[in-house]
């Protein structure tokens, strides 16, 4: 889970990269089958961190933090 802004941000630029190696991928494999295969992985990995990043946009840092010193006194 994306904790703070500095890892949103190192998420969002692992994100543009796998885009941009898929991206790449698509231009020069020649076989629809080949590519579908090795794009899979990066897609469900594009998807993961996606997911994180809603997840940590959808929450106000004052939400962040309540749950945080919530998870602390537990």
């Amino acid at each position: 889970m994306i904790a703070n802004d500095h890892e949103l941000q190192v998420t969002l630029e692992r994100i543009a990269r796998m885009q941009k190696q898929v991206a790449e991928l698509r231009r020069k494999e020649t076989n629809p089958a080949n590519y579908r295969l090795a794009a899979s992985g990066y897609l469900a990995e594009i998807d993961r961190m996606q997911l994180e990043v809603r997840e940590y946009l959808q929450f106000h840092p004052a939400d962040l933090l309540e749950e945080i010193e919530a998870a602390q006194l537990a």
